[in-house]
């Protein structure tokens, strides 16, 4: 989605790399950068908490390190909402300037951001749901092995495309 949108700098802000899923969405940015033969800005993935504050410090720190960012990836929607806090603070305008872009979804926090944020969508109520029917399904003894995925989404807001 960045990509589309012009942006070819992009950095990456992550919670504690202790969790798979700030690991996972670590490589799976990198691996999205190189395949289009883009450099991860700020030269690696910044880890930290899975809150606000982290999300502001990793901002600040990106920004003094190197001022040429055009977007971030934050791992989760709190280290976007202190992304979009610190880049407010350098009055850097978004998406103009920087565009921001969340994980989870969770819209309380995404559509009360200013401007509201773009989000990767996991869809868990219908992982939910998937789960439930083949808890069902193993009861009345039906087997299936292996991993089962579901695609996340891109929910598009005005922390990555000016309102039209």
């Amino acid at each position: 989605h960045l990509v589309t949108t012009g942006r070819t700098r992009i950095a990456h802000i992550s919670g504690d790399p202790s969790y798979a899923a700030a690991r996972d969405r670590a490589q799976g940015v990198t691996e999205s950068l190189d395949q289009l033969g883009l450099p991860l800005m700020g030269d690696r993935v910044l880890f930290g908490s899975w809150n606000e504050a982290w999300g502001r410090g990793a901002t600040r720190l990106l920004l003094d390190g190197d001022d040429r960012i055009d977007a971030i990836v934050a791992g989760s929607d709190q280290i976007a909402r202190g992304a979009l806090d610190a880049l407010h603070d350098r009055q850097i305008r978004i998406p103009e300037d920087i565009a921001v872009i969340g994980f989870d979804n969770w819209t309380v926090l995404a559509t009360n951001s200013r401007p509201q944020l773009t989000s990767i969508d996991l869809r868990l109520e219908e992982l939910g749901r998937l789960a439930a029917r083949r808890l069902f399904e193993a009861m009345d003894g039906v087997e299936r092995h292996g991993i089962e995925t579901l695609r996340c989404r891109v929910v598009t807001r005005d922390s990555t495309t000016p309102s039209q």
